[in-house]
């Protein structure tokens, strides 16, 4: 005969499991759809210039995906951009790498590295966090173009970047072209 404790521990495991279950709701930037890869969470936006923020967790260590949009002719060029996000890792210069691909109507710009990281605003105060690295992904479009950015601990960022640029080439790919 089951406890009373075993009944309701059953209940609330199995109603945690389905609602771990469930998919996130997509997060929508311009003209791109990304489906967030499973296991990911949707976060409160840090700074008021990120249009999302997702979290990836594996035990205590997190890595964070973030994503902007400033508008057409705002922002920089891609080069300033991932210019901008190598300088966060000084010293990493032997491990910098781009790719550009066309997905579909897009053409994306893949950056990563890994090194000491220096968190914070450009141009303000950073606090150097090592171990770190950076997937990022710069996809063009008309409107402005659309910057995704995962930085957090190497294992938990290395771990995550296939599915990163899945989400971003998925996204990239099912865009409507512009007329």
């Amino acid at each position: 005969m089951r406890t009373a404790f075993a009944v309701v521990a059953s209940f609330f495991l199995s109603a945690f499991a389905v609602r771990a279950e469930q998919p996130v709701e997509p997060v929508k930037v311009g003209p791109f759809t990304f489906t967030v890869p499973d296991g990911w969470k949707k976060v409160a936006p840090s700074s008021s210039m990120r249009k999302a923020q997702l979290e990836i967790a594996q035990g205590s260590d997190k890595a964070e995906v973030t994503f902007f949009q400033f508008g057409a002719g705002q922002g920089g060029s891609v080069a300033d951009n991932v210019a901008r996000w190598f300088a966060q890792f000084p010293g990493s210069d032997a491990k910098r790498k781009t790719e550009d691909v066309q997905a579909g109507p897009t053409k994306i710009t893949f950056a990563t590295t890994e090194g000491t990281f220096s968190s914070g605003m450009p141009g303000g105060p950073s606090t150097p966090m090592t171990g770190y690295a950076l997937c990022g992904a710069i996809l063009a479009s008309p409107d402005g173009d659309v910057y995704v950015k995962m930085t957090g601990p190497e294992a938990v960022a290395k771990s995550a970047t296939e599915a990163f640029k899945k989400m971003v080439s998925d996204a990239a790919k099912n865009s409507a072209p512009r007329a």
